[in-house]
């Protein structure tokens, strides 16, 4: 098993970024959050704080809840990665703004193994802005972090092979079980996982059953954990909605996404972090 770096960067501390974070500062690394703004900085913080507390609580933390945010380190300045072995973006599913943070995270610690927690964008259309691309891999993680046992590893056409090792090694370092893929339209999981939740939203929409009852058929029938349209809800209807979207562009109408899910996303039901979706929550 590789141990992990003493530094590990994140760009992004919203949901999935402050659960990444949390998932490295319990195996023990120091962990620099980046962050846009002051505002969105304290925000990251208390993610990771009020994530961490919630572990403590349950007996999973490992050690001393003050001794894991000693090793937290908040900033809004990408200057801050300068000495990180490791820098994961969590920023949204815009391939423009993923390239911009890349770019900008590999100038600040251009020594650093770059990686991208997408979850459906082309590692290598990533890398064509990088100097490195060698030192570029993505790293999926799953939603939430801290309770998710997967991470999947997404290799590129340049990334090293040594560089897929050292990942795999860090997965199991964090506790998680790695599965390793090569670079294509939604890799394994989100392909699979989108397929499953756009046909749950198409039988919603022609009224072949509610909701829970759809949901209910994988989680009892198939021993799923949770359902197709509950995960959409948990995921978030607007991030399931841009993968759809890429998915179709890349793979044909088969992913194109059910009206029903564009008209929640435009009328702001995205799912548990506004309070509705496919479920009121």
């Amino acid at each position: 098993m590789s141990s992990l770096p003493e530094t590990v960067g994140v760009y992004g501390g919203g949901r999935m970024g402050a659960g990444i974070a949390h998932a490295f500062l319990v195996a023990g690394a120091s962990v620099t959050v980046v962050e846009n703004d002051d505002a969105a900085a304290d925000a990251a913080r208390d993610r990771v704080t009020t994530s961490l507390q919630r572990a403590e609580e349950r007996g999973k933390l490992g050690g001393p809840l003050a001794e894991h945010l000693e090793r937290l380190f908040v900033t809004t300045a990408a200057a801050e990665l300068a000495g990180a072995g490791l820098v994961l973006e969590a920023v949204p599913e815009d391939p423009a703004l993923k390239a911009r943070v890349l770019a900008a995270v590999e100038a600040a610690a251009p020594d650093a193994v770059l990686a991208t927690n997408t979850s459906s964008l082309s590692i290598d259309g990533l890398a064509d802005g990088l100097a490195a691309p060698e030192r570029f891999v993505g790293l999926h993680f799953f939603n939430p972090v801290p309770a998710s046992d997967l991470v999947e590893i997404v290799v590129g056409t340049k990334t090293d092979g040594d560089l897929v090792t050292r990942a795999q090694g860090w997965v199991g370092a964090l506790g998680k079980t790695a599965i390793t893929v090569t670079d294509s339209p939604g890799f394994a999981s989100s392909r699979l996982g989108v397929a499953i939740a756009l046909e749950a939203m198409r039988m919603l929409e022609e009224g072949v059953a509610s909701a829970a009852d759809i949901d209910t058929a994988m989680t009892l029938g198939y021993r799923h954990p949770v359902g197709p349209l509950r995960t959409t809800d948990l995921v978030g209807l607007d991030v399931r909605l841009a993968i759809a979207e890429h998915l179709a562009r890349e793979l044909g109408p088969r992913f194109e996404p059910p009206q029903l899910l564009r008209d929640l996303v435009a009328a702001g039901k995205l799912g548990r972090k506004t309070g509705e979706g496919f479920y009121t929550w």
